[in-house]
């Protein structure tokens, strides 16, 4: 795939570890994964964009190799301000942004208090409504609750993934092992995220921190795609029609047969879409299901 560059910048007194793909001098896109994902998952996604773009994603705290936050501040707002001190840091006065889930939040979140930062802003089964009143939110409520501390063996938390993600392949499932997972001491596994503060945020969330991304949305004013998953139980059809007609910029797309994770389920589709939009500045009609 070419160009591939590890590093970790210091934010918020939080290390954050940062990976880039592609041509230094190409135009950049920042990615943003869910709240158990990692910046690796978009590796596929940064191979389909090559040569014409410089992929950067990144750790969210408490995720990956990431420093995890001692205060518990797993929260938008805070979040939203790594991404600015992470393009800061990497000299990225104006970029692309492409978000998945609570990635997807920060993303519009972002988009809509730096305006004239962000050049095209895709948004991965995420919405107003979809955090607080869909299946997908209380499913994932649910799993971060009985999500077990860890495993004896590899094939004990193989197991358990494929009962969480039966829907991917195999090898996906095994991408999110080796990132979510690391040695636990006296034997097995335990998560490379912060589980207990990470769910801790998500179920018991600060009402003051809860942000309403309707106005956000509203205020967007760069081109926008809003890519669902046709069997999302996260994201609905009503929720990401209701964002096109909140904003002209606002476009969005379904994607057959894919859940939640979109760019897991159907790999090739979701490349497809996200790079017709962000280098060829095409998108399908709205709702087409591609």
């Amino acid at each position: 795939m070419g160009r591939r560059v590890e590093h970790h910048l210091r934010v918020d007194g939080l290390m954050l570890a940062v990976t880039e793909w592609g041509p230094a001098e190409a135009p950049p896109v920042l990615m943003l994964h869910g709240i158990r994902g990692y910046g690796e998952t978009f590796a596929g996604v940064a191979q389909a964009l090559q040569p014409e773009r410089r992929v950067i994603a990144f750790d969210q705290r408490g995720r990956g190799r990431s420093d995890w936050d001692p205060q518990r501040r797993y929260h938008t707002d805070a979040y939203v301000a790594d991404l600015a001190a992470v393009a800061d840091q990497l000299g990225l006065e104006h970029f692309e942004l492409l978000g998945h889930s609570m990635g997807g939040i920060n993303a519009i979140v972002f988009a809509s208090r730096h305006p004239q930062r962000v050049r095209r802003l895709v948004v991965e089964d995420a919405g107003p409504g979809a955090f607080e009143h869909s299946p997908g939110a209380a499913r994932i409520v649910r799993e971060l609750a009985q999500t077990p501390p860890g495993f004896d063996d590899w094939e004990a938390a193989s197991a358990y993934m494929r009962a969480l993600r039966p829907s991917v392949t195999e090898a996906a499932r095994q991408q999110r092992l080796r990132e979510m997972l690391r040695p636990r001491q006296g034997g097995g596994h335990t998560w490379q995220y912060d589980l207990a503060g990470i769910a801790a945020t998500r179920l018991n969330p600060d009402p003051a921190r809860v942000v309403d991304l309707a106005p956000h949305v509203r205020a967007l004013a760069c081109p926008t795609l809003v890519v669902r998953g046709g069997r999302s139980d996260y994201l609905q059809p009503a929720m990401a029609q209701a964002m096109a007609d909140a904003n002209p910029h606002v476009r969005w797309v379904e994607i057959a047969d894919a859940g939640h994770y979109v760019h897991d389920d159907q790999p090739e589709a979701f490349h497809r879409v996200v790079r017709s939009f962000l280098i060829e500045g095409r998108v399908e009609a709205p709702g087409v299901v591609a």
